[in-house]
């Protein structure tokens, strides 16, 4: 695909993990949501309408309560991120109201995409706070969906999330934000000479053999489900890209046609 053709791009999905907002797994990265509120808000500036979902809400939990390791039991889990997703949602509030825009909260768990009337309701809801020059802020909700085996109620991950959330709304991009530069040919953390894919056009055997290992301690998602939110996407013959969450700013970069990333999509 000519990436000049993202530069027509209307309706942006931009999904940012939980290692990519916190420093540590216990300090929140204040300049990082800081330069989303900035990014987001400066699309919408652009006449480009934006969605931002966002991991954090347990690793944000854990931060307040200082906690030294990562809780194991759901109802611990559930109720980390009760406590972490209030304090996200005020810290983004807080940044995006600094450049003057304002930000709807919204939290799904999997029932909802697969109803008929609450799926209606959700894109309803969507596209009003967009058509409204609203931000809508999407998260998973941690604190009532149940353990991440069980698909019925939880996606479990919000690279996930985010391709049913750009599919819902007919957005014409996804932008993940990671902590890796894009796709290697081979795990990077453990091959110095992986080598950075610039354009997977289809989703095939030998692509999905290149994802391998979950997130960190505080998130839950991993290349592999980067490749699951490509494939909802070019199933819907939209395109998605994986970039590196180092610098927000580099999403102005994609949506230039920048060779940054790495580009899903014919």
């Amino acid at each position: 695909m000519n990436r000049e053709l993202i530069k027509n791009t209307k309706r942006v999905v931009i999904k940012i993990g939980t290692n990519s907002i916190m420093k540590s797994p216990l300090e929140v990265d204040y300049r990082q949501l800081d330069r989303m509120a900035f990014v987001c808000t400066s699309l919408r500036q652009s006449g480009i309408e934006v969605v931002l979902v966002t991991s954090g809400a347990i690793g944000v939990g854990a931060s307040l309560m200082k906690l030294d390791n990562y809780p194991q039991t759901i109802p611990d889990q559930q109720a980390i991120s009760s406590i972490g997703q209030t304090t996200l949602m005020t810290l983004y509030s807080q940044f995006f109201n600094h450049y003057n825009q304002y930000v709807g909260q919204i939290l799904f768990t999997k029932d909802v995409i697969e109803f008929p009337t609450s799926y209606k309701n959700m894109q309803n809801a969507l596209n009003r706070l967009l058509e409204k020059n609203i931000i809508p802020i999407i998260n998973e909700n941690d604190a009532i969906a149940v353990d991440e085996l069980n698909h019925e109620t939880k996606f479990g991950d919000n690279d996930t999330l985010s391709a049913y959330v750009a599919r819902t709304i007919n957005a014409d991009l996804l932008v993940i934000l990671s902590d890796v530069d894009g796709l290697y040919d081979a795990n990077p953390a453990e091959h110095p000479d992986a080598q950075l894919i610039a354009h997977v056009p289809e989703i095939d055997e030998k692509i999905r053999n290149m994802a391998s290992g979950k997130g960190s301690e505080f998130a839950t998602g991993g290349m592999a489900t980067k490749l699951r939110a490509a494939e909802i996407m070019l199933e819907n013959d939209r395109h998605m890209v994986i970039a590196n969450a180092k610098d927000p700013r580099i999403v102005f970069e994609v949506l230039e046609g920048k060779n940054v990333g790495t580009l899903f999509g014919q």
